[in-house]
């Protein structure tokens, strides 16, 4: 069968990516088309677009790149037509994805939503378009279960694809000495809000005795290059900017700051301690809060903390994300054992909350044959 998949970041990628191995080793005559990147692109198929020519993040970003976006949806559109897919499979970017499942619907092709949109936290509207355009949505956190079956919106669990994407990963050594990691985010906004704060950290950091000859560990982000962190590190030769290794980037780091998002919960399931950090445009905060009502939904903006209903570790968000703070939470997370030791005991608990392996290859399974 013919499957046109539409994801429009680096998490999305991934999972997307997972899904395909998936479909693949449940038909083995699988085609597919995609808007992705390169993680998908390396499973098989045509890639289309590449999402970093669309990434946007909060609604100052979405204004300045309008007609860049309507371009894109044009061009999506006119590609699912003219290839004819027996189903359309939009995973998470739900700004994007909600108008292909107007759209796909309205064509009679079978489409299915994967990484559901965050409705729990805002923009509850779409729970309505979600029933009346999407076959079948999938989601994967234990949390999403009682909340879309209150809201009558028919959905499938079969876990979470990231249980399944640790536990294959192969571990290198990506700095000899310790160090701190620095996951900044994968959006260019997401990167120049981060990075002059954690440098201020870095810097201060550096230059104490007992830090002196520790590192910072800095994860690039797929869709990144060199040049979108040059400025930050111009001078700082204590810092390492790492390519195509966030998971043993993780894995190595004694505490990481992480910009709140899907790495934060693969920090957990790897098991370094961390301090999740948020900041956007005062315009996109303010539609946030006073217009979306976001955080009157949510108690936590982190995957993690969601997921066991309790804060695990810190979330530093907009006002909160300051030098000082960030400073105060990375030593602590070195400094005080009791508090790590805590922080990891409740870590095993969310992967159990999660399940088991083998949630691509179930999701594929129950698609298929839904078609």
């Amino acid at each position: 069968m013919k499957y046109y998949l539409i994801a429009g970041e680096a998490s999305g990628d991934l999972h997307a990516s997972n899904l395909m191995k998936g479909l693949k080793a449940e038909d083995p005559e699988a085609e597919f088309r995609f808007m992705g990147g390169d993680l998908m692109a390396a499973v098989g198929g045509e890639l289309v677009r590449h999402y970093k020519e669309g990434a946007v993040m909060g609604g100052s970003d979405v204004i300045r790149k309008a007609g860049s976006l309507l371009r894109n949806l044009k061009s999506i559109k006119a590609d699912i037509l003219a290839w004819k897919p027996d189903a359309v499979i939009l995973v998470d970017y739900p700004g994007f994805n909600m108008r292909i499942a107007k759209f796909a619907h309205s064509k009679g092709i079978k489409v299915f939503y994967y990484i559901a949109p965050k409705t729990w936290a805002s923009r509850e509207s779409r729970n309505r378009k979600l029933k009346k355009y999407v076959d079948k949505l999938f989601i994967v956190f234990p949390f999403e279960i009682p909340y879309f079956t209150r809201k009558g919106v028919p959905f499938v669990y079969k876990g979470n694809p990231l249980v399944d994407a640790i536990e294959a990963a192969e571990y290198q050594t990506v700095c000899d000495k310790p160090y701190f990691a620095l996951l900044a985010g994968s959006r260019k906004g997401e990167i120049s809000r981060m990075m002059p704060i954690c440098m201020e950290v870095a810097d201060r950091l550096h230059s104490m005795a007992e830090y002196k000859d520790w590192k910072f560990v800095l994860a690039g982000a797929p869709a990144r290059s060199r040049e979108d962190y040059a400025q930050w590190l111009e001078g700082r030769d204590y810092i390492d900017l790492v390519f195509g290794q966030t998971y043993s980037v993780l894995h190595g780091a004694q505490a990481a700051i992480i910009n709140s998002g899907t790495a934060s919960l693969e920090a957990a399931l790897i098991g370094t301690p961390q301090v999740v950090c948020w900041s956007t445009s005062a315009f996109t905060a303010f539609l946030a809060r006073r217009v979306f009502h976001v955080m009157d939904h949510i108690k936590f903006i982190s995957l993690g903390n969601l997921i066991m209903d309790r804060l695990v570790f810190r979330e530093l968000v907009q006002e909160e994300f300051t030098p000082d703070n960030v400073y105060d939470e990375v030593r602590r997370l070195i400094e005080d054992s009791a508090y790590r030791e805590k922080m990891l005991s409740v870590y095993s608990e969310i992967k159990k909350a999660l399940g088991g392996g083998g949630a691509s290859r179930a999701v594929a399974r129950e698609l298929i044959s839904l078609i």
